[in-house]
């Protein structure tokens, strides 16, 4: 072979590696699911730099997050935060879907909770670097004639994308409800959007009470699409206030609570010939990592997918907010989700 034709068949062939890589990378940024073990930096994430860090309402920062050719996204969607710590939490986007030079995201310190408020309030200030996951939207705005939306103190991060993407004229209105005015945010903004103050009701506890919800939803039509974020009690509450046959959206930030209860159960583990027994008050993943401590887990909350398992026998109680339909069928997140019966078999 001549030096030229050889030349040309290295560059050719590294030409098709750099497309095959870059195809790759594509492939995996776009994968969803994407499981690292704590601690690890996985495919698909993004390092972005906190520009404000900013104190807008009682109990409440807002983080501006910025990157470049950030991807873009839709009202209802949310990005896993991968704390210093390792501890990762979920966010709603709140900013602009259409900024893709910045995310902006607002978290309530959680005094009783299990420290990733906290580390947010006090660790992630201006000029940190963040890794982050997403964004992801199992809270999509769906096509209606018109729309009602209850939101309970930081559950406004959500709602409020949706207030500002309806089109002129769609007919729409929001129940916003706090401990007190000082701990809701964004009161201006919403102010801003319904000039009128037809369209927003705001209520703050230490003032008037809880929010009349038979009053507020007990106007709406049966096409009407309701959104709800908040509180669990509250979104139960609007549940149970739909028309016959309908349901609300919700969107939920805590492990879903089973009407099964926690009874105990027994759990296999057939590759490495392990058998449990899970107690009322433990997880199926501390019970896992007594005997295998590098089980890979991170928000104990089920809704990163890190501890996804496949399950081989059992019913599944399913109590996270993350899997498909599909991905149910044989697998959970062992982080929440429990056995239905006596016993589970686990591919570990």
């Amino acid at each position: 072979m001549s030096n030229k034709r050889m030349t040309l068949t290295v560059v050719a062939a590294a030409g098709a590696a750099l497309l095959a890589g870059r195809a790759l990378r594509r492939r995996t940024r776009s994968t969803p699911g994407t499981r690292p073990v704590r601690g690890t930096a996985p495919t698909g994430e993004l390092s972005l730099l906190v520009t404000a860090h900013e104190r807008i309402a009682d109990g409440v920062v807002l983080l501006r997050l910025e990157g470049h050719g950030l991807p873009r996204w839709e009202p209802g969607a949310h990005l896993d935060l991968v704390l210093p710590s390792g501890l990762v939490r979920q966010y709603s986007l709140c900013g602009d879907p259409e900024d893709t030079s910045s995310y902006t995201v607002a978290a309530r310190l959680v005094e009783d909770g299990r420290g990733g408020s906290r580390e947010v309030h006090e660790q992630v200030l201006e000029g940190t670097e963040v890794r982050v996951r997403g964004p992801r939207n199992r809270f999509p705005l769906a096509d209606a004639p018109s729309y009602v939306f209850v939101a309970g103190g930081i559950g406004i991060t959500p709602l409020l994308p949706m207030v500002r993407a309806l089109p002129e004229g769609t007919e729409w209105r929001l129940l916003y409800g706090g401990r007190s005015r000082g701990s809701m945010p964004f009161l201006e903004e919403l102010a801003k959007l319904d000039p009128d103050g037809t369209r927003v009701t705001v209520v703050a506890e230490d003032e008037q009470g809880l929010p009349d919800l038979d009053t507020f939803l007990g106007t709406s039509s049966a096409d009407t699409a309701v959104y709800c974020c908040g509180p669990e009690p509250m979104m139960a509450a609007v549940a149970e206030r739909m028309p016959e046959g309908a349901a609300p959206h919700l969107e939920r930030f805590a492990p879903r609570v089973s009407p099964g209860g926690d009874g105990e159960f027994e759990v296999e583990l057939r590759r490495s010939g392990h058998v449990l027994t899970v107690g009322p008050d433990t997880s199926v993943l501390a019970a896992v990592r007594e005997e295998l401590p590098r089980t890979p887990y991170s928000c104990e909350q089920g809704w990163c997918g890190t501890c996804q398992q496949r399950v081989l026998e059992g019913a599944i109680d399913h109590r996270d907010e993350l899997l498909t339909d599909a991905e149910r069928g044989d697998s959970m997140l062992i982080c929440v989700s429990r056995a239905r019966g006596e016993r589970l078999v686990l591919d570990m």
